[in-house]
């Protein structure tokens, strides 16, 4: 039987750009199917946006951040941030991508790798539109698709989705019923792939 993991997560959200890579590797490692759910953070279940923490936490998230991303291979840059705009539509993108049985994992990593790495402001549709054509996609065919209703109706129900699971954070991880926070927590979710359900 075929293992699926429910796979929570956002164009914005800097840990989900960290560990998208070694978490599609780990599904691949073991047969698992992907199931993505695309969303924002879920306030309600205790989601608290980096802008709104104290200084010192927000220091020591921008630090931790640092390492992580050293770690996995990956670099950010956080210059300019405020004077991105709002990269929801890029999520859109890449629900539009599901939809149509698209690469969806190659259009999202494109579009962090813009948004994290590279400081590109992907809340402006002419470079989303030229992200996605980098990436091998047509990009004003994405953008005409994304503005049809089903986009904004799955994003309502992936949030919807996501709020009854309990899920918070991005990124999160459901399988077996069982959640697993973070990027930081692949190692638990790798062991319960290979049978082996921790129980704190």
């Amino acid at each position: 039987m075929t293992k699926t993991i429910d796979y929570f997560f956002g164009i914005g959200s800097p840990w989900s750009y960290i560990g998208l890579d070694p978490f599609i590797d780990l599904a691949a490692r073991f047969g698992a199917k992907v199931h993505p759910y695309l969303i924002p953070l879920i306030v309600e279940n205790g989601a608290i946006y980096s802008r709104e923490r104290p200084d010192a936490r927000r220091a020591y998230w921008v630090k931790d951040l640092q390492r992580w991303a050293a770690i996995r291979g990956k670099t950010l840059d956080f210059t300019n941030r405020s004077a991105l705009t709002d990269p929801t539509p890029a999520g859109f993108l890449v629900l539009a991508a599901q939809l149509e049985g698209m690469d969806w994992v190659a259009l999202t990593r494109a579009l962090q790798r813009a948004f994290w790495s590279n400081g590109a402001d992907i809340g402006n549709a002419d470079v989303r539109k030229a992200i996605a054509n980098g990436a091998g996609f047509d990009g004003a065919a994405l953008e005409a698709r994304a503005a049809f209703p089903d986009i904004s109706e799955l994003w309502s129900n992936n949030r919807e989705v996501a709020k009854e699971a309990g899920v918070f954070g991005l990124p999160t991880f459901r399988y077996e019923g069982e959640l697993y926070w973070g990027q930081d927590s692949l190692p638990f979710l790798e062991r319960h792939l290979s049978g082996e359900k921790l129980v704190a």
